[in-house]
């Protein structure tokens, strides 16, 4: 199954509302800690390795470049 990086949620603007409120009142830290798990939980969801790089490649690769 190869990584899906075309729009697939029914509703958005929904899941970025309610991951804001994830993040609503935390500090950096936990809010970085959050992410990390919310990655780790979805990242076993996914199951597949192949799949799961292909992810972190297309991640890396959406970055801007590095200044310097």
């Amino acid at each position: 199954m190869p990584l899906n990086t075309q729009p697939n949620l029914a509703r958005p603007d929904d899941f970025y509302e309610a991951l804001i409120d994830a993040h609503r009142d935390l500090s950096d830290e936990h809010s970085a800690m959050l992410n990390a798990q919310l990655i780790l939980l979805l990242a076993n969801h996914i199951g597949d390795m192949a799949v799961l790089r292909e992810a972190l490649a297309a991640a890396r690769l959406a970055l801007p470049p590095r200044a310097g």
